[in-house]
């Protein structure tokens, strides 16, 4: 909720996430959840668009009162867009998750994140950033060695 109220207020940066034990520990698992959040904060703060396409104006006019839309291809279009969509919290009913298995969020948020550090392959810092970088560590070096 912190998160969501910081971005709501306007900020654009938003520190802690995966911090644990009031920020004496970093949990790569709870990195993962933060992120998670952190994606659905987005979407929150990315507010709605309403205009006629948004609005489905013609599309409500065509099916009427009392029809559905789920095989409009209007809603079809456009419900992967405006849906909030997670990897990690299941929004199963719960006879489905216990069917399943019954992987609690951090037992998802763990296997998520081993799959990450095992896969994830980051593209090289290009050579000019790479300088800048060893630059700014080579003065940060001797300012701390003074």
């Amino acid at each position: 909720m912190s998160m969501l109220m910081a971005a709501l207020a306007g900020a654009n940066m938003i520190y802690g996430l995966g911090m644990i034990d009031l920020g004496m520990t970093l949990d790569f698992s709870q990195i993962v959840i933060d992120n998670e959040l952190a994606k659905m904060v987005r979407k929150i703060i990315g507010g709605i668009p309403v205009n006629d396409e948004t609005m489905a104006v013609d599309v409500l006019r065509q099916v009427g009162c009392g029809g559905h839309f789920l095989q409009e291809e209007h809603t079809l279009k456009h419900m992967r867009e405006e849906q909030s969509y997670t990897r990690l919290f299941d929004r199963r009913p719960y006879g489905q998750w216990k069917a399943d298995g019954g992987q609690d969020l951090a037992a998802r948020a763990t296997e998520e994140m081993q799959h990450i550090l095992k896969n994830h392959k980051p593209a090289a810092l290009d050579e000019s950033t790479a300088k800048a970088l060893d630059r700014i560590i080579t003065e940060a070096r001797e300012a701390w060695a003074k």
